[in-house]
């Protein structure tokens, strides 16, 4: 067994509450700021982030790695006219918090000047702080977790004699605070905690080649994690289900994306209507606001402020309130997704998504992902895919894939060694149906997405 610590201080602070500390780093940015503007910056932000954690891997019912986390830095930005300068500390003293202020204004002073740096407008700074329920500590030590692992790891060899190994599991409890303070007054923090649980299984097919998969779940509360015995047989189910696929024949066919695949389709689509990819014109979604880009009855929904979310929060990495929203409305483009910087050099209003999407939940055309495998008739699921074959310039899609052959709506066997291709402006244009099982593990909320055709290179 392997025990690494990367942190100063004992073992027991990876169980201790982090939210004892929050005050002290409030203050540590009100120190920061105030230096800031003694020193006749013309603006300055300042974010603090403070982690805590254990991590625990096994591999084949044994504990391999014990990793203990407590760590955390002070970052600092400050403007003077136009100019940037950015500096860090992991020493919260007043006097290294100073030092750590002051190089951040020589390094602006030096600095090119840029008309569209600068903080978020004052008047978009979060005013109604909720609490979002993100916090949930759990007092877990590393046998604790141990266990976790090596309870869905046994559950998963269990499951079947093709089943041969565990490619690992591995159990984690973290907790963090996050502080962030601007030269408008704003000066915020909070809490949050998550736990996760995942185990990857190797199968062996009829030729002796191996095949592997694997599940996981995560959760603000550690008592709404699935049993382990649960993602360990789902995770040797998978792997099972995948043993002596074969290649297609090239063709075009309808395409049903498994929910945990779907959402890295949606996360295309965020990349592309990014404020920094359209300023950049490397986007192929340029001029679409307020365009068709899905069908008509296809709608997605930022939610910010979902209790226990995953992804919610009051306020972006600027400060600005994060808002309700439609990022689809009725297939149309409602918004592009702006942080203070590119919403300046596109002349438009800043929609507080300086680091990243809130709990994006995609409508559901009323079927079960079993329901559209029926309805897909012959088809391809996908169930995984490789590669870095997305062009965000074009839209080309081209990416090797894996996942299952469907004939008169059920599954015939598993698939791999496949290439799936189009392009996204098309694929987008072309769902048929997003399932009603949502994938809730992530940032995009969605079930499986279907498409109506593809271009599959196989035999």
């Amino acid at each position: 067994m392997a025990t690494h610590q990367s942190s100063t201080g004992d073992q027991a602070g990876a169980s201790h509450q982090i939210d004892s500390q929050l005050p002290a780093l409030k203050q540590a940015v009100a120190v920061a700021l105030d230096y800031a503007n003694a020193l006749g910056t013309s603006a300055a932000e300042v974010a603090i982030s403070k982690q805590q954690g254990l991590s625990v891997s096994t591999r084949d019912k044994e504990v391999e790695t014990v990793e203990f986390t407590k760590d955390g830095a002070l970052g600092i930005t400050v403007f003077r006219d136009g100019a940037k300068g950015n500096s860090s500390t992991s020493d919260l003293s007043p006097e290294a918090i100073k030092q750590a202020v002051k190089a951040a204004d020589d390094i602006a002073k030096y600095t090119s000047k840029d008309s569209f740096n600068g903080l978020a407008d004052a008047e978009l700074m979060a005013q109604d702080i909720r609490d979002l329920d993100l916090y949930h500590p759990h007092e877990i030590d590393a046998q604790g977790l141990a266990k976790l692992a090596i309870d869905s790891e046994t559950a998963a060899l269990d499951f079947s004699d093709r089943i041969k190994a565990s490619d690992g599991a591995s159990a984690n409890a973290h907790t963090a605070a996050k502080v962030y303070g601007n030269s408008h007054g704003f000066l915020n923090g909070y809490c949050s905690s998550r736990y996760s649980l995942s185990c990857v299984m190797i199968g062996e097919e009829s030729d002796g080649n191996m095949q592997r998969d694997y599940d996981y779940t995560v959760a603000r509360e550690f008592s709404k994690l699935l049993s382990p015995e649960t993602v360990g047989i789902k995770a040797a189910e998978k792997t099972f289900n995948r043993l002596d696929a074969r290649k297609i024949a090239t063709g075009k066919m309808p395409v049903l994306f498994a929910p945990e695949i779907a959402t890295g389709l949606i996360g295309h689509f965020v990349g592309a209507i990014s404020g920094s990819s359209l300023y950049r014109k490397s986007s192929f979604l340029l001029d679409s606001l307020g365009k068709q880009i899905f069908p008509k009855w296809f709608n997605i929904q930022e939610q910010p402020h979902l209790l226990g979310g995953l992804a919610s929060a009051n306020y972006d990495s600027e400060g600005v309130a994060t808002i309700e929203r439609d990022i689809i409305k009725d297939g149309e483009l409602a918004t592009y997704l702006l942080t203070s910087y590119s919403a300046r050099k596109l002349g438009m209003t800043n929609t507080g998504h300086a680091g990243g999407i809130y709990n994006w939940t995609l409508a559901h055309s009323g079927q079960t992902f079993a329901e559209l495998i029926k309805a897909m008739g012959t088809g391809l699921i996908v169930t995984e895919v490789m590669g870095q074959g997305v062009n965000g310039v074009t839209g080309d899609y081209s990416r090797g894939a894996a996942g299952f052959y469907v004939e008169n709506g059920e599954i015939q066997y598993p698939v791999e060694e496949i290439t799936i291709a189009g392009n996204l402006k098309d694929m987008f244009m072309d769902v048929q149906a997003v399932a009603s099982d949502r994938d809730m593990r992530s940032s995009i909320r969605t079930g499986g997405i279907l498409l109506g055709e593809m271009q599959i290179a196989g035999n």
